[in-house]
């Protein structure tokens, strides 16, 4: 799937728009050109930065011989929790497409969110998918998100 340059939105069809601390469910009252978005749910991540989350300093790794030490990476608990976050996305997404007739859904979340997104959609979801749209868009009014979304 890529950018939504011109396609139509059908009735019921899904608007998730999201990113790694919120994400909008949003169904389609409207059909054909005219978008009219109804929030139906709404997902948030209490997802402190890494350093309210981490340990402290990273450890160190000493070699198997001779005296020689190397520093571990950092583990980045806030991108951790942003990838969790995408995959409870996805498994909510995942429940609308086996209980509920949906015409598909369009995904709009800024890149990273995006890929994020990607590798945590199972085979219902993915078949679903009408487009993809990387943009930032989860603090924008819903007018607003309509109008990206007809422009």
């Amino acid at each position: 799937m890529s950018k939504a340059e011109s396609f139509l939105i059908p009735h019921n069809a899904y608007v998730i728009v999201g990113d790694g601390r919120k994400a909008l469910f949003l169904r389609n009252e409207g059909g054909g050109a005219a978008i009219r978005l109804k929030t139906e749910r709404i997902l948030t991540n209490d997802n402190p930065p890494t350093r309210e989350q981490g340990s402290g300093q990273p450890g160190r790794s000493f070699q198997s011989f001779g005296s020689s030490r190397s520093a571990v990476e950092q583990t980045d608990w806030h991108e951790i929790g942003e990838q969790r976050f995408a995959r409870t996305i996805a498994d909510a997404l995942e429940a609308l497409a086996r209980d509920r007739e949906i015409p598909g859904f369009v995904i709009v979340a800024p890149p990273r969110a995006l890929a994020d997104l990607r590798q945590s959609f199972g085979a219902d979801t993915k078949s679903r998918i009408m487009a993809e749209i990387d943009k930032d868009l989860t603090g924008h009014p819903i007018k607003d998100i309509e109008k990206h979304l007809t422009a």
